[in-house]
């Protein structure tokens, strides 16, 4: 990406742009503690963060892919989960193309005969990983409401009749966590079929997932439940550094397989500890460790067994060692002390 200017109240600073980096000279601004807002202008095609080509049925989109530290490639930021910041999108793009980001829709407005604005606006503070935005053709559909909250379904218009069927589940899973961890923190919540290189990416209240999630025959909903507990845990609450990612994962693991106890029945959360019980130990015998190891340099790495059903195992133990009903009255404090905590 090149820059093009730095300024600030309309005064055009003098900068630096290295090694991913921009440094900006100070000198030229008044010295008072104040607030200070810089306006970055800049251009290029993104190496990474925001990954542009065509989907599986061949057409164009742009899809926002920030985790873990990406979003620096396309966007000026400060890239770690300690930056949280409320965020707006304001997209200039072909009229074929819809636009869906974080937060509420606030216009959409053609502006000439090929091209519209739309833009978004978040309030609520959020980490840069989960800031995004998708542009490209889309069947949308409502799925539901969950107190007032609309629950929303952005795929693909070619397989929208599987895509609507496999992400309706959503407001039931919503509707769990809103009522058993605390209030859900956004204004909407839109799951969208997109190029993410993950299976899901947990970006706040704009949950993507990859192309081939959707097969029309309901198996997405073990995904959906983890990427929305990210909502809470993750998303809301955010760990201070990576090597703490486990407390987003590990807890979306867990409560995953809480929602699934609480719509299937105690043994399927059973089946589902047995089988990841089998994958720590197996793990283990081959990478001895613990689930924290600051040692990571490389924060793909961070992604393991230990992070995700090795964490998740803490908390089981945790509320099999408490009880069920000490256990939910702990799981909500934690929530609600360390949301009040955080931006």
């Amino acid at each position: 990406m090149e820059v093009l200017e730095v300024s600030s109240g309309g005064v055009v600073l003098t900068y630096s742009h290295a090694n991913n980096k921009i440094h900006i000279n100070l000198s030229a601004l008044p010295h008072e503690n104040q607030t200070v807002i810089f306006k970055i202008k800049y251009k290029g095609e993104p190496q990474d963060g925001l990954i542009i080509g065509k989907n599986k049925y061949g057409d164009r989109g742009f899809f926002g892919d920030n985790w873990p530290d990406r979003a620096h490639h396309w966007l000026p930021v400060v890239d770690h989960p300690f930056d949280k910041s409320s965020v707006d999108f304001s997209i200039n793009a072909p009229l074929h193309y819809s636009v869906v980001a974080n937060g509420i829709k606030v216009e959409e407005s053609f502006i000439s005969e090929k091209r519209k604005l739309t833009r978004w606006h978040e309030e609520v503070p959020i980490p840069v990983k989960v800031m995004v935005v998708g542009i490209a053709r889309f069947a949308t559909e409502l799925a539901g409401k969950v107190d007032g909250i609309p629950v929303e379904s952005w795929v693909y218009p070619q397989n929208k009749a599987e895509g609507f069927y496999d992400y309706a589940v959503a407001t039931r899973v919503l509707d769990f966590f809103h009522t058993h961890v605390g209030p859900y923190s956004y204004k909407k919540l839109a799951n969208v079929q997109s190029k993410t290189r993950w299976g899901g990416l947990e970006n706040a209240n704009t949950i993507f997932y990859y192309e081939n999630s959707i097969t029309g025959k309901g198996q997405a909903e073990s995904l959906i439940a983890h990427e929305e507990a990210h909502q809470w845990f993750g998303n809301s609450v955010t760990e201070q550094d990576w090597h703490h990612v486990w407390l987003s994962e590990g807890f979306a693991t867990y409560f995953a397989g809480l929602y699934l106890e609480h719509t299937y029945g105690h043994d399927r959360l059973v089946a589902e500890a047995a089988n990841q019980r089998k994958q720590v130990i197996d793990y283990f015998h081959k990478n001895p460790g613990s689930v924290l190891d600051t040692t990571i340099t490389d924060l793909a790495k961070l992604l393991t067994t230990n992070t995700y059903q090795r964490a998740g195992w803490v908390l089981h133990m945790l509320r099999h060692e408490v009880g069920d009903l000490t256990f939910w009255k702990g799981i909500q404090k934690y929530y609600l002390l360390i949301k009040m905590e955080m931006p």
